[in-house]
């Protein structure tokens, strides 16, 4: 692992900090989860390692929904139907970040990291 990855993921592991506005409440995921907490790429595609970080930084730090916006490159959009009230943005072709906000608690809840097809 490159160190820039191992210090960008200590980072999301902090609980205690002052600018985060958003928390992840739980994770789906299992490969997610273990990238998030150890760094590893176990059970994810370890190519999109460095986007995954970049999303995640970014989910942590917004402060608002309407900011998950500014980057098309992500291809933002809720789900609909069973799924109504779900975020989903683009990591590869076929892998996406989904979740949910949880605006009471100003949490992110139910993390996933899913394939498409």
């Amino acid at each position: 692992m490159s160190s820039n990855i191992k210090s960008v993921y200590v980072l999301l592991r902090r609980t205690d900090w002052t600018v985060c506005n958003m928390k992840i409440r739980n994770v789906v995921h299992k490969g997610l989860g273990r990238f998030i907490e150890t760094g590893s790429t176990a059970g994810i595609q370890p190519a999109s390692a460095r986007k995954l970080l970049r999303v995640l930084a970014f989910l942590q730090d917004m402060e608002s929904e309407y900011e998950l916006y500014t980057i098309p490159m992500w291809r933002v959009h809720q789900l609909t139907g069973s799924r109504r009230g779900t975020w989903s943005l683009s990591i590869t072709r076929n892998w996406r970040i989904t979740f949910r906000i949880d605006f009471t608690e100003n949490e992110i809840i139910d993390l996933n990291y899913e394939n498409y097809h």
